[in-house]
């Protein structure tokens, strides 16, 4: 059932209070009345494990959920892994390189709301998470082959078709997230997403210069490069497997609980973005503006670490990348912290505190950089496992893909021309200047959190409920509904 919509009551046209739900379902239609039946509509001899009845079934499903995005995450990055190999072997200048990342963000300015439009109105959820996983392998695939045959262009056209999918699947993602766990560990299991993705693009950047380096000992050249490529492609393809996997336990579990029962029947159209609340236009300024000063920092924080507390190349790869190692940890902890305490407007608010607070340190202090950017990790990680579940709880369900598509979009929008301006930023001021650029996106961040924080408590303060209390509101909500 839908826990997350909102109705208007009034034509004042002030934002409405959440009321939990787009569908008022009898009692008896209820999924978890229907749980001991659905037990005996599941496919015999699966056993257990193909039986939504069965209380660990949700986390064999997690298992799957966490992994559809390895292989997008993995492969990201190949090319910051292999920059120099890249370079060499297909005799490109860095701009050329650098295309490999745009032709990534540009497109999915506006693909991230067609994949989350296509989610909730075409393919559906199972079908669009297999569809776009096929695509970023097919991506994956091209772009190898293009360094496989030394076609640089090839890659070009492989990074696109990769972006194509890589970001909508993401939202696919999120969305199953929503539909399995919504109202029980829905923040932990957006942590749980996060440190994979986190762990991701950790190993590809442990292991593809050893991959590489053993790939040379029978080809060299352009050919090691793309041979490696292609070994990076298996993620990809254990990411399809998960998608198949994860669809037909999501077809058993809607039969047997009868989820059908509980859909609204409703078709998200592209004129319901203008219904979307002021809340969640909030959440999604809160969004870019907070990753605008996490991400790009990262990609150029290397050299910054090294002229400003001369460290060398090891040791400024070692401080840049703590923020992925310690978020790939505390992701789950701080989802679980979420999920027991609810308060999510404050959880973000003291994610973007302590984040600008980090960057404060980076900017005017020598303190050693492992500290704020360890701290700056642990806020990294809670604001995700806060920020992205309030969604759900604005939202209708059957516009969740679209809201979350709108989401990725404004965000690849923002780091696709931060990026750039951060790079013209060092070129002409230097790092000093570049830190203060991302303290006032760090503020924008703030402000709007606080009028997120005010508008909230003016309407009931259901965003910032605490677990217990939010529960309440849902059981006064249904028992008024089924009155």
């Amino acid at each position: 059932m839908v826990e997350g919509s909102m109705h208007s009551d009034g034509e004042d046209g002030s934002e409405p209070m959440p009321t939990g739900g787009v569908i008022s379902a009898a009692p008896e239609d209820t999924p978890d009345n229907h749980e001991s039946e659905g037990a005996e509509n599941v496919v015999s001899g699966c056993g257990n494990c193909c039986n939504p009845a069965w209380g660990p079934f949700r986390f064999i499903g997690l298992f799957f959920m966490c992994f559809l995005g390895f292989g997008s995450y993995f492969c990201y990055d190949t090319p910051g892994s292999l920059q120099d190999h890249i370079k060499e072997d297909m005799d490109v200048d860095t701009v050329q390189f650098a295309s490999l990342y745009s032709l990534y963000s540009w497109p999915n300015v506006v693909l991230c709301f067609i994949g989350g439009f296509l989610i909730d109105r075409v393919f559906g959820i199972r079908w669009g998470t297999i569809i776009f996983s096929t695509i970023v392998t097919g991506g994956q695939v091209v772009y190898a082959l293009g360094a496989l045959f030394n076609q640089f262009w090839a890659m070009q056209l492989g990074r696109f078709i990769f972006g194509i999918g890589g970001e909508s699947l993401a939202v696919a993602q999120n969305t199953y997230a929503v539909s399995w766990f919504k109202g029980k560990e829905l923040n932990t299991v957006f942590g749980l997403q996060l440190s994979m993705a986190r762990v991701g693009s950790t190993v590809n950047f442990w292991s593809m210069v050893p991959l590489y380096n053993w790939v040379q000992t029978f080809s060299d050249g352009y050919r090691a490069l793309g041979y490696s490529l292609l070994f990076a492609g298996i993620t990809c393809v254990f990411s399809l497997i998960c998608a198949l996997i994860l669809g037909v336990l999501d077809k058993k579990r809607s039969k047997a609980l009868h989820l059908s029962a509980a859909l609204s029947g409703e078709k998200v159209k592209f004129s319901d973005v203008l219904t979307f609340p002021v809340s969640f236009w909030l959440i999604s300024v809160i969004c870019v503006a907070y990753y605008v000063a996490i991400f790009p920092f990262i990609g150029l924080a290397k050299v910054f670490f090294m002229r400003k507390y001369d460290l060398d190349d090891n040791s400024a790869n070692s401080v840049s990348g703590v923020v992925y190692i310690i978020s790939a940890i505390a992701s789950p902890i701080l989802g679980n912290l979420v999920d027991r305490t609810g308060r999510n407007v404050m959880w973000v608010f003291m994610a973007v505190v302590v984040t600008l607070g980090c960057h404060v340190v980076l900017t005017f202090t020598f303190w050693n950089p492992f500290i704020p950017m360890s701290v700056l990790g642990l806020a990294y990680s809670l604001l995700a496992s806060a920020l992205w579940p309030m969604v759900s709880l604005i939202i209708p369900e059957h516009q969740l893909g679209t809201a979350y598509g709108i989401m990725q979009s404004v965000q690849n929008l923002g780091l696709a021309v931060v990026s750039i301006l951060a790079g013209l930023i060092v070129d002409k001021s230097g790092y000093m200047m570049l830190e203060m650029f991302y303290i006032i996106w760090l503020c924008i961040a703030l402000i709007s959190t606080v009028i997120v924080w005010l508008s909230d408590s003016a309407r009931g303060g259901y965003l910032n409920m605490p677990v217990s209390k939010r529960e309440k509101y849902e059981e006064d909500r249904e028992q008024l509904l089924s009155s």
